[in-house]
């Protein structure tokens, strides 16, 4: 079986895309700047190291009226109907303009929703960058499978008390640490180098995210 080819847009130049990702109702975000010329799937990879996440769970982006996710179609038979292949969508073929906003959302069982707002389109005809840079951000990535929104506001208010009777039992969950305004943009882009255009693996995007967070496989 042949490997499957990335599709290209009839577009020669390769503009680079300016975007802020924030968590709403929270003080978390990145702005980044990425190759337009990137499909869907990589993207995800993007957001899941500059984010902090570490790829555990399932993931959907609602562009327009379409919605794109990794392609599933032993989990899914109806997939190519109501969701598309993110593999073969090119950021710059399905979002052509700036102040243009997207969702990307993240484990469906807490629901974190990424409001993508793309702040400026650069026209160019090389790619100066890899795959991407993040450029500024703020805020720690909330820990996997706290709750969502909810959850990490109840988390958050009870590590910063410590009389609070679930203190110590949260503390031990977090492994005996959390700065929820942790934000390190060296050690991003420094992982964010490390990932291939024009596409990631799963298996690679899990060896990245391991050493990352200081885990070895």
């Amino acid at each position: 079986m042949n490997e499957k080819k990335p599709r290209h847009s009839s577009t020669a130049a390769v503009p680079m895309y300016e975007m802020t990702v924030t968590l709403p109702d929270l003080p978390v975000w990145r702005k980044l700047l990425v190759r337009g010329d990137m499909n869907l799937g990589l993207l995800h990879a993007v957001l899941q190291v500059a984010m902090g996440w570490t790829n555990s769970h399932l993931h959907q982006f609602f562009i327009g009226t379409e919605i794109y996710t990794a392609f599933m179609p032993d989990l899914d038979p109806d997939f190519g109907e109501s969701m598309l292949d993110e593999e073969e969508a090119l950021l710059m073929d399905v979002v052509k303009s700036a102040n243009t906003t997207f969702v990307y959302l993240y484990d469906f069982g807490d629901s974190w929703e990424h409001e993508i707002k793309v702040d400026k389109i650069h026209k160019s005809d090389t790619a100066p960058l890899a795959v991407a840079e993040c450029l500024d951000g703020a805020g720690a990535c909330p820990p996997e499978d706290c709750g969502g929104i909810g959850g990490y506001v109840d988390l958050l208010e009870i590590i910063k008390d410590p009389t609070h009777e679930e203190h110590e039992a949260m503390m031990e969950w977090l492994g005996g640490e959390f700065d929820p305004e942790a934000f390190g943009i060296k050690k991003v882009n420094n992982y964010l180098k490390k990932l291939k255009f024009p596409r990631v693996t799963e298996l690679q995007l899990a060896k990245l995210l391991m050493a990352r967070d200081g885990y070895h496989a």
